[in-house]
């Protein structure tokens, strides 16, 4: 399973009631923040999540209200007493900029990063810690990019091949694991005792952009994509367009096409006071929509409910 909380929803500023657009996951006891803008450590204090497991820090682009609070926060990650490293990634050039931040924040611990450049509508895929990522270029007025989170999930585990087999039980749970084993002279290898690979969980993140022509690939069957509004009535059309921004009904859109299984829409405008009161413009075209709020969140699990076979 997979938890997924918004730790802020706004964009440019924070305000009282809304931080900055950032979101938190959380696999296996492990954690993965996208965006860091000013302020981000406050209401991941208020989650409760804690500091010393985030693994990695993907940035989405270089404004500010996306990145400028990145070096509190791995001042106070050190604080908690972490001391492996962090792996941070996001456009070409995240090495220089996070490392000239943190001239004014010493940390315990090593940074390794990750700079990427996907080109056109074809994504990137990389592993950071234990998540399976992929970053697709999007359209802004700087680099920036969407990012794609997937959990594989193994097929089912043939208890009665195994037992053919004359493995012990003992080895079983290494062969789901992707292991191979030595029995009785004699190797044994997952795909013997394993079905074929079932559907697993797909979470997609996109925010600063215009829409582009790959981002209903990059989303496709996501059970969750989470995408900005930054305005809600399509009269702010001409203004998104102008800030290359998004609003409402094409996030709305892109969820459709990218056959998502739910819309989490972000980063309002601090113009836009109240987001719910455009929700049916996204919903008429997109029903499972919602729109969020700070600290928002669910648990993400396998289709049938499963989270183990043996």
């Amino acid at each position: 399973m997979l938890d997924i909380a918004l730790i802020g929803t706004g964009g440019f500023m924070p305000m009282h009631n809304r931080y900055l657009t950032a979101m938190l996951a959380r696999l296996n006891g492990r954690m993965l923040l996208i965006d860091c803008g000013e302020g981000t450590q406050m209401t991941l204090r208020r989650m409760g999540w804690g500091f010393k497991d985030i693994d990695v820090i993907c940035i989405t682009h270089f404004h500010a209200d996306h990145i400028a609070g990145l070096p509190g926060l791995l001042l106070t990650i050190g604080n908690s007493g972490r001391t492996d490293p962090i792996i941070i990634a996001g456009p070409k050039g995240i090495r220089e900029i996070a490392s000239r931040l943190c001239v004014i924040a010493p940390i315990p611990y090593e940074p390794h990063f990750i700079e990427l450049s996907p080109k056109g509508d074809a994504p990137v895929a990389f592993m950071a810690g234990n998540f399976k990522l992929s970053a697709l270029a999007l359209n802004h007025h700087i680099p920036c990019l969407g990012y794609r989170i997937t959990v594989d999930r193994a097929g089912k585990f043939d208890a009665e091949k195994a037992k053919r087999f004359g493995l012990p039980l003992i080895n079983w749970s290494k062969l789901q694991k992707g292991e191979t084993i030595d029995h009785e002279g004699r190797r044994y290898t997952p795909d013997m005792v394993m079905g074929p690979e079932r559907k697993g969980i797909r979470v997609s993140y996109i925010t600063d952009t215009r829409p582009t022509s790959g981002i209903p690939d990059f989303i496709r069957g996501s059970n969750l994509f989470i995408a900005e509004g930054l305005y809600g009535d399509d009269e702010m059309l001409d203004q998104a367009k102008e800030k290359r921004h998004m609003i409402f009904s094409e996030a709305a859109t892109l969820a459709k096409d990218g056959e998502a299984g739910e819309l989490w829409l972000t980063h309002f405008s601090p113009a836009l006071q109240d987001p719910k009161q455009y929700l049916p413009i996204a919903r008429h075209i997109f029903p499972d929509a919602k729109t969020g709020f700070d600290r928002m969140n669910t648990t993400i699990r396998f289709k049938d409910g499963e989270e183990s076979d043996i």
